[in-house]
């Protein structure tokens, strides 16, 4: 459980609530030289050494791994992208940030790949050379850098199976109206790439069951499967609740759709949350035959008009955790309007349990160290890229934008992420 407080709420900006409950977080400051546009994605987990790591996007320019130490409440570069790969190159063809998901194997290295960033005028695709897949070892302080698996394609996620010295990839083009992208194996030990199959799918997660299988999403809905036994490759079909999967959950979009993905710690069941979904589905993985058997356990937050979940993980006591943003419909409190309603979009931590018949909404998100880092220049100009925090009238300091990631560490202190300045919260357990 985690910590809840009431507060009176004078006067406010946008709505006056006579009695609102938030779930504060501690908020730090993702060092401002390792971001352009204070933002990041997807990328957080905890270290062996109890240390939190985040990608960090510099467009232009580099990509760096930080690392967190709670105890120190320090952060500080772990990888410098760039000086790891020996390149100088700007623009485009520079390694832009780390959007994959970072995993971590039982060795306690990290796995993470680079990704390209945006075009300017003048700039062409194939300036970008491709993303490199690389291994951090915090005990050592080293990173092992992989060749391009893909040229001129990004990477979107790295899932390690050190008991096989494999790892999985997924590599993106950020084509659309359809991405494309490669499902890879990639020999840990000798770095040669066996090519699986093209998906065609968005922000890809991988994840690898119990008996060593993985899984990559395929456009449209359908499911590969990757068993290194057999080195066979399966197309699944999938169905929620005794049936093909509506056309509204996103799960089977006909151009793909961002599906958050993460594995129970026996991995015997995938989680998911589509993106723009108010959903949460499971699929058993001890099931035979060609079809992933889904299930359906409700909305993340049933009073929201619509969500936004960009952050899912499993905590290791099988406790899932999902960071969202919220448009939720709010009393306007305008005297001459008594019955008005107004939308403000909240950021909200939702969990899910064993024992759990339904999401658990813990409540939304405010920064009870609102001075965490420096807004304004010397004038009082508000810097770029920090308008992403903004406060009611009575001080209460709110995160504005998007929930980019979300880890839950071994001391029961679960991590979010949030843009613009890039922001890492610490929400501590009861």
């Amino acid at each position: 459980m985690l910590r809840f407080t009431s507060l009176l709420l004078l006067f406010l900006p946008l709505f006056a609530h006579a009695e609102e409950r938030w779930l504060w977080s501690t908020a730090y400051a993702v060092p401002k030289e390792t971001t352009s546009e204070g933002s990041g994605y997807f990328s957080i987990i905890e270290g062996k050494n109890g240390h939190i790591y985040v990608g960090a996007a510099k467009y232009g320019s580099n990509a760096y791994l930080v690392g967190f130490d709670p105890q120190a409440k320090e952060m500080k570069i772990a990888v410098d992208c760039m000086k790891e790969i020996g390149s100088t190159a700007t623009g485009f063809a520079a390694q832009a940030k780390i959007h994959t998901r970072n995993n971590i194997g039982p060795s306690g290295k990290i796995y993470f790949g680079t990704k390209q960033g945006y075009t300017k005028k003048g700039e062409s695709l194939t300036d970008y050379p491709g993303g490199y897949p690389m291994v951090y070892d915090p005990a050592t302080g080293k990173t092992k850098v992989y060749d391009i698996p893909v040229k001129h394609q990004g990477i979107i996620s790295v899932t390690p199976d050190e008991s096989r010295n494999l790892a999985y990839i997924s590599t993106c083009d950020d084509g659309r109206p359809i991405e494309k992208s490669r499902f890879l194996v990639l020999d840990l030990a000798t770095g040669k790439y066996k090519d699986l199959i093209e998906t065609e799918h968005m922000y890809a997660f991988i994840v690898v069951d119990h008996l060593g299988r993985a899984y990559h999403p395929l456009r449209g809905g359908d499911i590969a499967r990757y068993d290194p036994r057999t080195e066979k490759l399966e197309r699944l079909k999938q169905t929620i609740d005794g049936a093909a999967p509506k056309a509204d959950s996103h799960l089977v979009d006909e151009n793909s759709h961002c599906l958050n993905w993460d594995i129970s710690p026996d991995g015997k069941t995938l989680w998911c949350v589509a993106m723009s979904g108010n959903q949460l589905y499971s699929y058993d993985l001890t099931k035979e035959g060609d079809t992933l058997v889904g299930k359906s356990h409700g909305p993340l937050l049933k009073s929201a008009v619509s969500t936004d979940c960009r952050a899912l993980c499993v905590a290791a006591d099988g406790k899932l955790w999902m960071g969202i943003n919220a448009v939720e419909e709010r009393p306007a409190n305008d005297p001459k309007k008594p019955d008005a309603m107004k939308k403000e979009t909240f950021m909200h931590l939702i969990s899910f349990g064993p024992g759990q018949d339904a999401c658990r909404d813990h409540g939304r998100i405010a920064i009870k160290n609102p001075d965490y880092t420096t807004f304004t220049d010397d004038a009082g100009k508000q810097l770029p890229w920090h308008h992403g925090v903004y406060k009611y009238s009575d001080g209460t300091t709110l995160p504005r934008y998007s929930c980019l990631g979300v880890c839950a560490a071994r001391d029961g202190t679960v991590y979010v992420l949030s843009l613009a300045p890039f922001t890492l919260h610490a929400i501590e357990p009861e």
